[in-house]
């Protein structure tokens, strides 16, 4: 997930938000839930599964079975359904807007409505072909010294290339207050180091069609030869993935920061021109830098200063073709799609042009604070708000009955935990400012010209940051957006407007759908403030061990069980999931579960819960929290989700925490000799 443009470092998770305390026996008359008749789709289920063998199939078995994907889809399950929808209320608003012949110029509703209409005029691109390109590639050509190498690597982010060596602004994980530039090693055209250094038969079929891929686009850029240019580009990459780091390393918090003097950089990493960098990406001067992977840059900077300029020339130029392609002529983009989208992700056909233009225009790095405003408007009602927050409030409340119970922890640590927990900032729906785009020029019919304005915004915005006062009321989501993010440095909770529908959360439906659904991923994201690196910052949101070395020890304990249940999760034939990578996520899984479970009981208030259908208020909120998992991936977007993604599979996201889960066991009765039985002594329970 890609939270704003710049590096931040929140641990965004995959979750959504609100819900309703009311008890069911004490409701007022209401209108009929979304789904089904208490807000779950009983029609999805495979009731010849049993729960205890596989509470997903069990829940979503039927769905599984006979739901195809669609051509462009990669993927389906409720969280795209969520985003179908959220992009069709986003395209109503903007075909709106071009009904109107009353929007000022300059205004954010014409700007809108311009780049949107710039993306959709495919007879203006076509006609173009490769030649609104033609300045980036006219630069790359141009390039015949190493300091003109450095100041291409500095412009990337505006021409749409790539860097090996990256500078970003961060919040400063010791000090909230300030920013910190860091420093990162990149340039891979593929999903991650192990598709270069993997030699599994799968690995070596991707590799082969990659070779294919920058050939072709090399052709679009009029380069001769490309066979032999693209094996020496593949070459190049190769060695650039060789000392980056693998993913799991790059979570732990611990090891990714070093800060360092600016001419502590220049010194510990010679032969490169660093503030040559810093200048031409526009930045001030820096006093401090923040050096993410150590070990990595020096042997990435070898490989800077030994590849000759014309095999660097071919590297950008062919990143500019591929990385631009969506916004140039139909043979270009097809041609790029049959590779990222078709090799690597299994994707048959592009998604149509008017949602890829509804991403482009309503994202962080579009007009997305513009569409948020009219979205929440129109989309976003008082009520769902208040319940939202009533939900935070009381999953909070939750969150310290558990900790109160935890027998691991000791006192001194556990009085940092409540206060953490009691600074936690929830935010719910939109931001209390929005983005000012008034230095954006919007033309019409012009796409890269209106692309270029937006990376040149966006650039500009990040760089006026080095040396100020970060702004705590920011947001790095849009309202429209359907996922959900805690941000560690501000020790915030954070719920776009885009999250509070359907499977998720029903005004309409049983409280304890909504508990097993929205409730549950309330609870992951205050979670993640209490994961495996998330518990490295304190109620401040300083990188701090607030932990006793005992406290700490019992934790990494559990932690490491957990790990290791989800390492045995193999949904490909030799791909398994990697433990340490998805442990954020897992935990706050496990731990938004419980949280909600706790708070579900809550506001029953001593009274029984309801039997609906058939169903006692625990099942109902186990049968929620199956469906909202609900998800199928075509097998390569499965391989890059296992390679790159600290999510684990949806299935595993379903099953993984129950089967550790005490009252799924007795809401099922769950034996052992079922499948997903864990005896109590393995059982992992954290929060």
């Amino acid at each position: 997930m890609k939270p704003s443009r710049l590096s931040l470092g929140l641990a965004l998770a995959v979750s959504l938000a609100a819900a309703t305390t009311v008890h069911a026996a004490d409701a007022a008359p209401k209108a009929r839930p979304q789904l089904g008749s208490f807000g779950v789709d009983l029609a999805a289920q495979d009731t010849t599964v049993k729960p205890g063998d596989d509470f997903n199939r069990f829940v979503n078995g039927h769905w599984l079975d006979t739901y195809q994907l669609k051509d462009h889809e990669t993927s389906y399950g409720s969280f795209m359904m969520l985003r179908d929808r959220s992009e069709a209320q986003v395209q109503a608003i903007i075909e709106e807007l071009a009904k109107r012949q009353d929007l000022a110029p300059g205004s954010d509703a014409q700007k809108v409505r311009d780049y949107y209409a710039s993306f959709l005029d495919r007879a203006a691109r076509d006609a173009a072909g490769i030649t609104p390109l033609k300045p980036v590639l006219d630069r790359i050509n141009a390039i015949r010294t190493k300091d003109a190498l450095v100041a291409a690597f500095a412009s990337s982010a505006l021409d749409g290339t790539i860097s090996p060596l990256q500078f970003g602004v961060e919040l400063d994980r010791k000090d909230p207050d300030q920013y910190l530039v860091g420093l990162r090693v990149g340039g891979l055209g593929l999903p991650d180091r192990d598709y270069y250094l993997n030699q599994d038969a799968r690995f070596a079929g991707i590799r082969a069609a990659y070779l294919e891929h920058i050939q072709k686009m090399l052709g679009f850029a009029g380069v001769g030869d490309a066979k032999t240019r693209a094996e020496a580009i593949l070459a190049l990459e190769t060695e650039l993935a060789k000392p980056q780091w693998e993913r799991a390393q790059l979570r732990n918090r611990d090891k990714t920061y070093n800060a360092v003097t600016f001419a502590d950089l220049e010194s510990q990493y010679p032969g490169y021109g660093w503030a040559a960098h810093v200048k031409a990406q526009g930045m001030p001067a820096l006093d401090r830098v923040n050096i993410v992977t150590p070990s990595a840059v020096q042997p990435v900077v070898d490989v800077i200063a030994r590849t000759p300029l014309a095999v660097w020339r071919d590297y950008l130029a062919f990143h500019a073709v591929r990385n631009n392609a969506p916004l140039l002529s139909r043979e270009i983009d097809d041609a790029a799609f049959a590779f990222n989208g078709t090799v690597l992700s299994g994707q048959k056909a592009q998604r149509e042009d008017w949602k890829r233009a509804v991403a482009a225009v309503g994202g962080m790095d579009g007009l997305g604070d513009a569409l948020g405003k009219l979205y929440v408007e129109r989309h976003f009602s008082p009520q769902a708000k208040a319940a939202m927050q009533a939900m935070v409030e009381n999953l909070r409340k939750a969150l310290r009955a558990n900790i109160e119970q935890i027998d691991w922890m000791g006192e001194s640590t556990k009085a940092e935990a409540y206060r953490k927990l009691e600074t936690f900032r929830p935010k719910v729906g939109y931001p209390d400012k929005w983005r000012d785009y008034s230095s954006v020029t919007i033309v019409p019919g012009d796409l890269m010209a209106n692309v270029m304005q937006m990376r040149r915004y966006g650039r500009n915005d990040e760089n006026r940051r080095v040396g100020t006062r970060p702004d705590r009321s920011e947001w790095f989501m849009t309202p429209q957006t359907v996922n959900a993010y805690y941000n560690a440095t501000f020790n915030e909770i954070v719920f776009p407007a885009g999250i509070l529908q359907a499977p998720f959360f029903d005004l309409n439906a049983d409280p304890a759908v909504n508990y097993g659904g929205i409730g549950a991923v309330i609870g992951h994201e205050m979670g993640h403030g209490f994961d495996d690196q998330g518990s490295k910052s304190d109620f401040a949101g300083i990188q701090r061990n607030w932990w006793t070395d005992a406290d700490r020890a019992g934790f990494e304990q559990r932690t490491k069980v957990l790990g290791a249940q989800y390492d045995g999760f193999c949904p490909l034939e030799g791909q398994c999931v990697n433990g340490s990578l998805t442990m954020g996520e897992n935990i706050g899984d496990l731990g938004g579960l419980s949280m909600s479970y706790t708070a579900y009981q809550f506001s029953l208030a001593g009274k029984p819960a309801p039997v609906i259908d058939g169903l006692t208020g625990d099942q109902r909120f186990f049968l929620s929290w199956g469906q909202i998992w609900k998800g199928k991936y075509r097998d390569e977007a499965l391989l890059n989700l296992i390679k790159t993604n600290p999510h684990s599979p949806s299935q595993y996201r379903a099953n993984g925490p129950l089967r550790n889960f005490d009252a799924w066991y007795q809401a099922f009765g769950v034996k052992p000799g079922d499948e997903m039985y864990l005896p109590p002594e393995k059982r992992v329970r954290i929060w």
